[in-house]
């Protein structure tokens, strides 16, 4: 095939007096090729004006548009190729013809079918996109991987990402309301995927039953929850970019990070430069696009969303609840009673009424057990031996001058009594902090005659000197020798005749 300096050759020799024929001869070319570079400066690109006719393909087209049709209710993974198609056309209906026919059927008849789109233009303050992405990162416990979400300005691309243990509803709501005090205002309208943590149930059309507790957040800050069609994750390409740009841009190469905290800020500092960045296809800076966005946008409440779930409980013989397969326990008076468990995604809060009767930190690990010693120091006081046989005494770690204070009073009062003595200090712990308790048993160790009566007294005059106001300078024995003059009552009767003088 000729190409444009063959056709500028021709044309050339052409001009400077040569016939047709004695360019054909000198340059190698047919006269057929010589006319046509002398009718057309540069040669025309080869297109196939029409198809290859495949006679023998006629006869199952109707057969293929079936196998295709079929496809539609299939798994995605589990559709036909092309070569599939032409080898059940060989095995099932003895088609003889090519594969090239068949692949160019198919593809003619998936373009035609093939989706396109409208190029979409938001408002400002109108849309917030929200997704979750996934990375690895070296913590020094070694390489785990972490769920980030993501969300993004449709308007201005401004983008907000923080680390979350699980995906998981509670950490949802948490990491929207931490996106929303970022940004400093609210949009019009939330979009996600349909996640079952996000959406209970998933309706004909765009038509959802989001979970009672994003559908709280949603009220409360006053947006409209938004869904995505199933599998159409182009609905909301925004954030899908900037899942891309969390991978490949932030976290490369893999990240090495103390904890999530330190990653979190790491994370928050790479959303605040980028707003430095223009978009492609846009004049202006995130920065100032989001300053639109901020404008129109709404401002946020006057007071935060609890971000957290629900769910009911009933407290067992061991004072324990449970929540996400972890159990927790409770203080003694709220045994066999029904509580309210709020699961944050940092830790985990029973409440009876309107009071918190627990808090512990929230546990991930299936089937644990996460109990707070004080919370039975009541029981123990009934069933002391438990006080050698239960993990929860035996893996509690308090300061040495406790074990010591055990040995002591074992010793003097017998194993059997000397730990009723001891339990009796340690049911201090339900009022008053272990440091004051531990200074208390320092003071009453040059005592022969250790008791626990002894170490109580001395808790409580520690107590009342750590009462603000009090004047840690006057001992008992200066209180006691106060003395209050007794009042002179004739002054009461001058006010009482006084009194008659003036109604009289």
């Amino acid at each position: 095939m000729l190409t444009v300096d063959d056709y500028g050759q021709i044309r050339r020799a052409h001009r400077d007096g040569m016939s047709v024929r004695a360019v054909a001869r000198t340059l190698h070319h047919s006269r057929r090729k010589v006319r046509e570079a002398l009718a057309c400066p540069e040669p025309r690109p080869y297109t196939r004006r029409t198809e290859p006719p495949a006679p023998r393909l006629g006869a199952f087209h109707a057969i293929i548009d079936a196998i295709l049709a079929a496809d539609e209710q299939a798994p995605r993974k589990q559709r036909h190729t092309m070569r599939q198609v032409f080898r059940r056309l060989g095995a099932e209906h003895d088609y003889r013809g090519s594969y090239d026919a068949v692949r160019r059927y198919i593809g003619k008849r998936q373009r035609r079918s093939r989706e396109t789109f409208i190029p979409l233009a938001h408002d400002s303050g109108q849309r917030l996109e929200c997704d979750f992405g996934h990375i690895y990162v070296d913590f020094p416990e070694g390489r785990r991987q972490v769920a980030v979400l993501i969300a993004v300005w449709a308007y201005s691309y401004c983008p907000f990402a923080i680390a979350l243990p699980t995906e998981r509803t509670e950490a949802i709501l948490a990491g929207m309301v931490e996106a929303f005090e970022f940004f400093g205002c609210v949009p019009r309208e939330v979009w996600w995927d349909n996640p079952t943590t996000v959406v209970a149930e998933i309706f004909k059309g765009r038509s959802r039953r989001p979970h009672p507790r994003y559908a709280a957040l949603a009220s409360h800050y006053n947006f409209e929850p938004l869904f995505c069609l199933p599998a159409r994750g182009n609905e909301k390409p925004h954030v899908e970019n900037r899942v891309y740009d969390l991978q490949r841009r932030w976290a490369t190469p893999v990240p090495r990070m103390r904890d999530v905290a330190e990653l979190n800020a790491y994370l928050r500092h790479c959303c605040l430069k980028d707003r430095e960045r223009t978009v492609a296809g846009q004049t202006q800076a995130i920065s100032q696009r989001f300053e639109q966005d901020h404008a129109a946008a709404m401002a946020l409440p006057c007071h935060r969303f609890d971000a957290c779930i629900h769910q009911a409980a009933l407290v067992d013989k061991y004072q324990m609840v449970r929540f996400d397969s972890v159990r927790y326990s409770v203080p003694r008076t709220w045994a066999f009673q029904a509580v309210t468990v709020k699961g944050y995604v940092d830790r985990v809060e029973v409440v009876a009424g309107d009071q918190i009767v627990a808090r512990h930190a929230r546990s991930y690990e299936h089937g644990e057990q996460v109990l707070d010693p004080i919370h039975y120091l009541v029981t123990l006081g009934r069933r002391p031996a438990a006080l050698d046989h239960s993990n929860v005494y035996r893996q509690w770690r308090l300061p040495q001058d406790f074990t010591s204070l055990r040995k002591r009073l074992e010793a003097r009062h017998g194993p059997p009594a000397g730990a009723r003595q001891y339990i009796r200090v340690l049911q201090l712990l339900a009022t008053h902090p272990v440091e004051r308790i531990a200074q208390a048993i320092g003071r009453c160790n040059h005592l022969e005659d250790l008791h626990a009566d002894r170490i109580t007294r001395q808790v409580q005059r520690l107590a009342d000197r750590d009462v603000p106001g009090a004047d840690s300078s006057l001992s008992p024995d200066c209180l006691l020798s106060v003395q209050v003059p007794v009042p002179d009552l004739s002054r009461f009767d001058q006010l009482l005749s006084r009194g008659e003088l003036t109604h009289a």
